[in-house]
């Protein structure tokens, strides 16, 4: 029923930017780490930035240097600023949450947002 809300994508040229955004439609208990995953037309979903409650953050090497990914706390916003895109850049990008309670854990997603690099 909870599901992950984002915004930002596009079509945008080589070398331009892009700040996506997420959030859940509704609040969501103890999450405790948020990140993007990417997925391009017959390639796996593989993990592009990741943030826990902490501030501490996971880049995937290709995009280390010119993605930043940060977060709101109290709002469980997560953000993704993508800078110097590139043509490999090309995927649709999914927000992913992540909450626990005692025994129990719960992954959440969003539908995803397509960005574009083209000239």
């Amino acid at each position: 029923q909870v599901h992950l809300v984002e915004s930002g994508g596009g079509l945008v040229q080589p070398g331009g930017s892009l700040r996506l955004s997420c959030a859940p439609s509704r609040s969501i208990f103890s999450i405790y780490a948020m990140g993007w995953y990417r997925q391009a037309p017959g390639k796996q979903r593989e993990l592009v930035a990741a943030i826990t409650s902490g501030s501490r953050t996971n880049y995937a090497d290709s995009v280390k240097g010119r993605f930043t990914i940060s977060r709101d706390n109290a709002a469980n916003t997560v953000y993704l600023q993508m800078n110097n895109l590139k043509p490999e850049d090309t995927a649709v990008y999914y927000c992913n949450a992540k909450s626990a309670w005692g025994p129990d854990e719960y992954t959440y997603w969003g539908q995803g947002t397509q960005v574009t690099v083209s000239s």
